[in-house]
């Protein structure tokens, strides 16, 4: 049956053999890995118009464009564009009425063992579900994990197979053909961060939906999107920049949820060492935040990243409990300052040495972690439930940690926000949302004027006329 193969042998054979699917594959960077399934197999030409590549920069800028960054998505969408536009122009007239077009495209860098480090690689597809019809597209960006170069290229080929095959016979149900994207290949050995789909057989589709697929079927453990919406790669907005961000549930957003950020960025513009550039701030949800009960309700998800838009906020959403994994995550991309901005309670959350078991140095490996590099954690103060201020200084740890936290206190580490409003400190997310639900009016007294106006024209969070 169609669409059922697994292995990339039997999914290169079935695609020669449907006579319908026709085009090119180009690849840049780890030979052709792709396109060596499709001649191993047999019957290639009745799929392979051409297969390409170009590995000497002037060859590649003269077909392709200059770029300042030969992997990259910019230089994706120029392979894409240019095979394609040449692919229908050379044989739309000769084989347009029976064979639907398609261009496979590829640019990778792989590593050898002596790098820390594995490669990554940006990969696409463009192609017409059916003869004459207008193009749709996928591209992935891809970490290879494997410690040796022939490894990766093998990934490589894997994944490229697996995104060809699953374009052709899974398109009408991006789920599984996320899921079918690692058919052969697992997390040790390939990290698939980003997906975009666009053109007319994923008219409607919500690319930020398929970030969350990503971390739902385990494929990657971070993704990120922008206040408009666009998936991206981590490396395109955090590269050497410095970064600020919030964890929370946002359901939904509070003026004390952006008075912590906003505070925080004030206090660390003033600061004489600040780096020059503007920090890119980020609003995390974990797949903890998101869960309602056992599951993640994708309406909700998507409620609370339209709010965090409408606040002109980029979102990450991650698998990552614990902050010393978030670090670990940002130090890939950026070796900048990187500023977390949490409240009092959640301060008091990261000195409990519950959550550092799986470490043999405890909590103090965790917190290693955590303050890699130049780190600083802004805590905002709160409300207790009799009505005390709690601040970071006055924060009460086990004896035995009281001097590590002094010391991560005195040094900077750790740093009280020390300008703020103290007049909604009490209010939390939570009781905003009962308010909502309930159709208690005063919620909009509690949420920032944009927020409040896409939740009322949205209905959102439960809200009811």
């Amino acid at each position: 049956m169609k669409g059922d193969a697994r292995s990339a042998q039997d999914k290169a054979l079935e695609i020669n053999l449907d006579g319908v699917k026709h085009g090119t594959i180009a690849e840049i960077g780890a030979g052709q890995e792709v396109a060596r399934w499709f001649f191993h197999v047999g019957k290639a030409s009745a799929t392979i118009a051409r297969s390409i590549s170009a590995y000497d920069m002037a060859i590649s800028d003269g077909m392709y464009g200059p770029t300042q960054h030969y992997v990259s998505r910019m230089r994706l969408s120029s392979m894409l564009d240019r095979e394609y536009d040449q692919l229908v122009k050379q044989l739309n007239e000769t084989r347009g009425g029976r064979n639907a077009f398609f261009v496979f495209a590829d640019t990778v860098a792989t590593h050898g063992s002596a790098r820390a480090s594995g490669g990554h690689g940006w990969l696409g597809i463009r192609f017409q579900d059916q003869p004459g019809a207008e193009p749709s597209e996928v591209i992935i960006h891809i970490e290879m994990l494997d410690a040796f170069n022939a490894s990766q290229q093998e990934a490589v080929g894997l994944a490229g197979v697996n995104l060809i095959y699953g374009a052709f016979y899974w398109h009408q149900n991006p789920p599984v053909l996320i899921q079918r994207l690692m058919d052969g290949l697992d997390r040790r050995r390939v990290e698939i961060d980003m997906i975009k789909f666009s053109g007319p057989v994923f008219k409607g589709l919500d690319n930020r939906l398929m970030s969350l697929q990503l971390l739902e079927q385990g494929l990657t453990d971070a993704a990120m999107f922008t206040a408009g919406g666009e998936v991206v790669q981590a490396s395109e907005v955090l590269h050497g920049r410095p970064v600020v961000i919030e964890r929370g549930s946002f359901c939904p957003v509070t003026n004390v949820t952006l008075a912590m950020l906003d505070d925080a960025v004030r206090q660390l513009r003033r600061e004489p060492d600040v780096p020059p550039d503007a920090p890119v701030v980020v609003m995390e949800m974990t797949l903890n935040n998101l869960m309602t009960g056992r599951s993640i309700d994708h309406q909700d998800f998507l409620a609370r990243a339209d709010v965090l838009g409408a606040l002109d906020k980029m979102v990450m959403i991650s698998s990552y409990t614990r902050f010393d994994g978030v670090t670990t995550y940002l130090r890939q991309y950026t070796q900048n300052s990187i500023g977390f901005v949490a409240g009092v309670p959640t301060l008091s959350a990261i000195f409990d040495e519950q959550y550092y078991g799986e470490f043999q140095g405890g909590i103090l490996e965790g917190l290693g972690r955590l303050f890699r590099g130049r780190v600083e954690l802004f805590a905002y103060p709160t409300v207790s439930a009799t009505g005390e201020l709690e601040t970071a200084d006055r924060l009460k740890n086990s004896p035995k940690l009281g001097h590590l936290y002094e010391h991560l206190l005195e040094n900077g580490f750790i740093k009280p926000v020390r300008e703020f409003d103290n007049a909604q400190l009490y209010v939390t997310p939570g009781d905003v949302l009962k308010k909502i639900q309930a159709g208690d009016p005063s919620w909009a007294d509690f949420v920032p004027p944009p927020a409040a106006a896409l939740i009322r024209q949205n209905q959102l969070f439960g809200l009811k006329k």
